[in-house]
């Protein structure tokens, strides 16, 4: 999404530059983890910055994980059983609170009857000054979570809220959002937004960040095993049937960030080792922000499924490599 500064916030104006507590230098802040998860396991990026400056998008890796003047870096997390557990929002470097919102409802914008977010884009906010003309948002963030006022002083790690659903969103994450002197900020490649090219450069993680958010082309953001054909609406809800040794047996995996392209391989095999279903997707016929693969077995054997590990794989093959793996298993 694309923040309009500060609307409709609680706002610390600074006379000057803020120079207390600052993780800022001439080449930019470095930068923690903004969000308490496991990467690729129990959180992860689902778009970059924008990098195109005209219609089209593209990442800093030159991929298609983004889309039309996006403006941050949106870290997700698997579903909203997450998100009701809590998922903590950190301060990613030392500095003030110049903004805060909330008291915006956590409502995905595709909700029959959801409300107007015109304004609130952003939802519940946190927005801190580095100094040096540094400013990092943070959006999105569950309604009642916020845990910091303007003008506090806040250290890296410390945490500002919890993930949400509020504003202009269909899933729960963070916008991460970093902006110098009001122009936008990719953390991940801090020269020019627009530039033309992906020549590698480097970033403003610290090396810990930059390890757990290296980019990866594609993610199984949700694995599992269900007692029914799963659904979209399911997995994101964290509503899925628990099998059972007389039902149905479905593995089932919620991809991000795939290609046009790509083949989607999944399979289900028994405490045997015996494979019980497998399936290959047609290759997609355009780039995927998410889709769900799942296989199994409508009706349990004469006795009941047995007991026992029952294994499940996902492989996404892009040209003759594998792009994406990912196993997990279930005793029954």
């Amino acid at each position: 999404m694309r923040l309009t500064p500060f609307a409709a916030l609680t706002v610390l104006t600074l006379a000057a530059p803020w120079a207390g507590a600052c993780a800022a230098s001439a080449d930019g802040p470095q930068l923690a983890l903004p969000i308490a998860c496991d990467v690729g396991r129990t959180c992860g990026v689902q778009n970059y910055v924008d990098r195109d400056g005209g219609p089209g998008a593209f990442d800093y890796h030159c991929g298609h994980r983004t889309y039309d003047k996006h403006d941050g870096t949106d870290i997700r997390v698997p579903d909203m059983a997450a998100q009701r557990a809590g998922v903590d929002v950190l301060a990613a470097a030392p500095g003030k609170v110049v903004a805060v919102r909330d008291g915006v409802a956590d409502v995905s914008i595709n909700a029959p009857g959801a409300p107007s977010v015109a304004g609130h884009e952003c939802g519940n906010r946190v927005g801190i000054a580095l100094g040096g003309g540094w400013i990092i948002d943070y959006c999105h963030l569950a309604n009642g979570s916020v845990a910091v006022k303007v003008g506090d002083t806040v250290s890296t790690g410390q945490r500002l809220a919890h993930v949400g659903l509020s504003g202009q969103t269909e899933f729960p994450h963070l916008h991460f959002s970093v902006r110098h002197a009001d122009a936008v900020v990719d953390p991940f490649a801090p020269g020019p937004v627009s530039a033309p090219t992906c020549a590698a450069q480097p970033g403003l993680w610290a090396p810990a960040a930059a390890q757990a958010l290296a980019y990866r082309r594609g993610e199984a953001l949700n694995v599992g095993f269900s007692g029914e054909r799963a659904s979209m609406d399911a997995v994101e809800q964290g509503a899925i049937a628990t099998p059972k040794a007389t039902s149905s047996l479905v593995a089932y995996a919620r991809l991000i960030g795939l290609e046009a392209g790509d083949v989607i391989e999944i399979g289900l095999s028994g405490p045997d080792g015996k494979v019980l279903a497998r399936d290959a997707l047609p290759p997609l016929d355009h780039d995927k922000a998410q889709w769900l693969a799942q296989v199994g077995r409508k009706a349990a054997p004469a006795g009941g499924w047995p007991h026992g590990t029952y294994a499940a794989q996902v492989q996404v093959r892009r040209g003759a490599a594998v792009a994406l793996s990912r196993q997990w298993q279930m005793v029954l």
